[in-house]
């Protein structure tokens, strides 16, 4: 059993009922809401908000300023850069069609989840639609608007996001996107790894 202690900062407000797991240190002025689940050896930023419920794996690293809405799922080994922003209301409202009375804040059918797979890197300033799935080490160009799911190993930019190449576990653009396909077969890196991006 892994005994060690997760490091807190004296300005964070970790809310009763939250889980962090060993290793994890948790930075001035971060706000984590009550059933959040964190595993071992992550870093959260300074200022970054993770809502309620939220999961985050092991190994992951949440920069400054990150904002984690309810629904929200980040496996193992994820990166999300700073300012980076998910979104989860597929019909945001302040109130009620009638403006006499605020909006639930609480989940509704209109409250859609997004899961980030394994080893997923999002640079910064992006946002991140509600519903969505980012799939396994795939890369979101910083300032990327995401709208559309994203393929395992995908390089996606812009806004809204779209296909520019395929990139290896290690990081490494493999193959580049020509009118928006990426050749299919077998992509091989320096790192030794390889990469078999279907045919479409």
């Amino acid at each position: 059993m892994d005994a060690r202690t997760p490091r807190i900062h004296p300005t964070a407000i970790v809310e009763p009922g939250v889980e962090l797991g060993p290793g994890t240190s948790v930075w001035d002025s971060v706000h984590v809401r009550r059933g959040a689940r964190i595993g071992r050896d992550c870093i959260v930023g300074e200022k970054t908000y993770i809502a309620y419920d939220v999961v985050v794996g092991d190994l992951c690293k949440l920069n400054a300023n990150v904002y984690l809405c309810a629904g929200v799922t980040l496996e193992t080994g994820v990166m999300v850069a700073a300012h980076t922003v998910f979104t989860n209301d597929l019909l945001p409202r302040a109130t009620d069609p009638d403006l006499q009375g605020l909006q639930t804040s609480a989940p509704t059918e209109a409250t859609l989840a997004t899961t980030v797979r394994r080893g997923a890197t999002i640079g910064a300033n992006c946002t991140i639609g509600p519903g969505l799935e980012l799939g396994e080490f795939c890369m979101v160009g910083m300032g990327s608007v995401v709208t559309a799911n994203v393929p395992p190993h995908a390089l996606v930019l812009g806004n809204p996001a779209r296909l520019h190449g395929i990139v290896c576990r290690c990081g490494e653009v493999l193959a580049r996107a020509v009118a928006g396909t990426v050749p299919s077969g077998e992509h091989r890196c320096a790192c030794g790894r390889s990469v078999r991006w279907p045919t479409t």
